[in-house]
């Protein structure tokens, strides 16, 4: 039987100080109409912790009109249900997870449609045992088993206007735009800047320092927050490739209101680290690149209203 009822509950009086002492881990997952995807992640879980001690598995519901809550209960991995009743968003579930949890507790957040290989966990915690270490993010391979290129570094200037005018591929390749595409980083790992949050473990040390994510973004651009802040603390985010997961996601894609969404937030984020001027020349970058390809699908079209709204907002 495993032993996971010690690590949730109130926060203990005394607290560890290094991150080889966690206590255990939480992983939290927050769902919103995500039945068609839940059951695959819980069914890759026992695997996934093989290895793993003391731990125990959250589920956050954001008001599901689907099964979601129920497939959660009857999952015989025994999920600890929380239902928020709102949808609050993604930074809102993990806080609403995280304030149950124990300080001296490691969290593994996880998205739905994530699927978990064996022995993930305690590869990805044994990283931790360097308490220079905050955050560490595993290799995301998709569905057909190829790398994926989740490794990002902080918005700037030139990575906007080089996605508009080169693509994101090229730009990546050239090592212009935001998304990393660096062979040798994604085969031996180390420190990035941040990486999607599709799956992302967080030290016990790192909770206690940077505190609660940030519920005015509702839904991307809150883990390139947060892991801005893990950095200014001192602690760096590691991307171990030794820890593998797949993921089949990618709804923003084909969504013109998540297109929308995550463009809004990129220069909303942006925004609050630089000044205007240069906030402005972001937007215009993003802008001129969705103008570009706006004749392709919605999303584009979408993501360009964001872009050139005033108050960068969808």
């Amino acid at each position: 039987m495993r032993e996971e009822t010690s690590i949730a509950g109130a926060k203990p009086a005394s607290m560890s100080t290094s991150n080889s002492a966690s206590a255990g881990v939480a992983v939290v997952i927050v769902t919103y109409n995500s039945a068609e995807v839940l059951g695959g992640l819980l069914d890759s879980l026992e695997q996934g912790l093989e290895g793993t001690r003391h731990y125990e598995i959250v589920v956050v519901d954001n008001a599901s009109q689907d099964q979601s809550v129920a497939l959660a209960r009857q999952h015989p991995i025994r999920a600890r249900v929380i239902e928020t009743g709102r949808n609050g968003g993604y930074s809102a579930g993990i806080n609403a997870a995280a304030a149950t949890v124990c300080d001296d507790v490691d969290i593994l957040v996880l998205n739905p449609d994530i699927r978990l290989h064996r022995g993930s966990v305690a590869r990805m915690r044994s990283r931790l045992l360097d308490p220079t270490i905050g955050v560490v993010v595993p290799q995301i391979l998709n569905e057909d088993g190829s790398v994926a290129l989740s490794i990002r570094q902080e918005p700037s200037i030139i990575g906007a206007w080089s996605e508009a005018l080169l693509g994101g591929r090229l730009s990546a390749s050239l090592g212009l735009g935001e998304v990393i595409d660096d062979p040798l980083l994604y085969g031996n790992g180390g420190t990035v800047d941040w990486a999607t949050g599709a799956a992302l473990l967080i030290s016990a040390e790192a909770r206690r320092q940077v505190g609660m994510w940030d519920e005015t973004f509702f839904l991307y651009s809150e883990e390139v927050d947060y892991m801005e802040r893990v950095r200014r603390t001192g602690l760096a985010v590691y991307y171990d490739p030794m820890s593998t997961v797949m993921h089949i996601g990618g709804d923003y894609q084909r969504n013109p209101y998540l297109s929308a969404l995550l463009t809004s937030n990129r220069i909303r984020y942006f925004g609050r680290h630089h000044g205007s001027v240069s906030t402005f020349l972001f937007r215009l970058g993003v802008a001129f690149g969705e103008a570009l390809r706006s004749g392709r699908r919605a999303s584009h079209r979408a993501s360009l209203r964001a872009a050139l709204s005033p108050l960068g907002r969808v």
